[in-house]
């Protein structure tokens, strides 16, 4: 049987082209600073964003949890949507590693509103945590893959500086949001203190994430990473993917974004489906219909060679990636049934 896989943009293999380029990468001890494809990945991306520095770790949960620790100190607070990576899918990471609380928001569809912000910052009150730091998620996972509007963005940069608050970027599919918004590397990145980008996500890398900020930030971010346990010695190997799909696998978002756009239509049309959250990317949620249980879903599309993941209480998640081809598309609509 012939399989799809829409779980995540996480399965993607590397191509017979990535894997080339990665057995040909030379390779040094990057504890010891020393593993020149880790540190042109490290440019590389820190350059793109206008970042002084950057940092490679083995997962976007250790950029974002590095970030979170450099950012804070126990007892502080952090702002984030309430259905946020950071808080839901990192391993209570945010009190485990860093001993923060933190502030939700409810916001719209994984976003944050810019208005909400002010009236959660802590006042200078011994009875309150310290509010220190703003987090948001660009796409928004939970959201359905929906973007910031990038007004928004700059008003919370401003409010954040205003307020002297740390603002940090949960970029992990980042690059699809700037194929939909179109503003540059360079001025997107301008608006936050630090950004994490995920690799081996959109971008078909097989592992790694890169943490970015300024050069004080970074030194400061490798030695929580080797606190953490993940300093990486000749890892220039997996480093080249990174930089190969940076270089070949960005242009091509736009088909996972066209691909997930027939599928919002194909899941629409079943009866099983009360309703499907607007698509902006490539992640495509659909509410089931009333009695629909979501684990019985993904186990009957996995019997007709369909793979997706339950998103929580009667939602079903679809992740389009450069695995999946139009003619997967096509296979699609013609085996999923009308009804369930």
């Amino acid at each position: 049987m012939h399989i799809i896989d829409f779980r995540s943009d996480t399965v993607t293999k590397p191509t017979k082209a990535m894997r080339e380029f990665m057995l040909a990468a030379e390779v040094g001890d990057d504890v010891f600073g020393d593993d020149p494809t880790i540190n042109e990945l490290e440019r590389m991306g820190a350059e793109m964003f206008g970042m002084e520095a950057g940092l490679y770790c083995s997962s976007g949960t250790m950029t974002n949890q590095i970030a979170i620790n450099v950012h804070t100190q126990p007892g502080d607070e952090v702002i984030c949507h309430e259905e946020a990576h950071i808080y839901r899918y990192e391993g209570g990471g945010i009190a485990k590693n860093s001993g923060a609380s933190v502030r939700f928001i409810r916001g719209n569809q994984g976003r944050i509103n810019p208005d909400e912000i002010v009236d959660n910052i802590n006042p200078n009150d011994q009875h309150y945590p310290v509010t220190t730091l703003v987090s948001i998620e660009d796409t928004a996972n939970r959201g359905g893959g929906m973007c910031y509007d990038f007004e928004d963005i700059k008003r919370i940069s401003k409010i954040c500086k205003e307020n002297r608050l740390a603002f940090h970027l949960d970029g992990a599919r980042v690059f699809n949001v700037l194929e939909v918004n179109k503003v540059s590397t360079l001025e997107y990145g301008r608006q936050f203190d630090t950004i994490s980008i995920c690799l081996s996500k959109g971008l078909g890398a097989p592992v790694g994430s890169l943490l970015l900020g300024n050069k004080e930030f970074i030194a400061k971010a490798r030695r929580v990473r080797k606190a953490f346990g993940g300093g990486m010695r000749q890892a220039g190997i997996i480093a080249a993917g990174g930089i190969f799909a940076l270089q070949n696998n960005v242009a091509r978002l736009s088909v996972d974004h066209e691909n997930a756009k027939r599928v919002e239509e194909i899941l629409a049309s079943k009866n099983w489906v009360k309703e499907v959250l607007p698509v902006q990317t490539n992640i495509v949620v659909a509410l089931l219909s009333e009695g629909i249980n979501e684990a019985d879903v993904v186990t009957q599309l996995r019997e007709k060679g369909i793979l997706c993941v339950g998103f929580g209480k009667g939602r079903v998640r679809f992740t389009t990636h450069l695995d999946i081809s139009a003619e997967d598309i096509d296979r699609l609509a013609s085996i999923l049934p009308t009804d369930l």
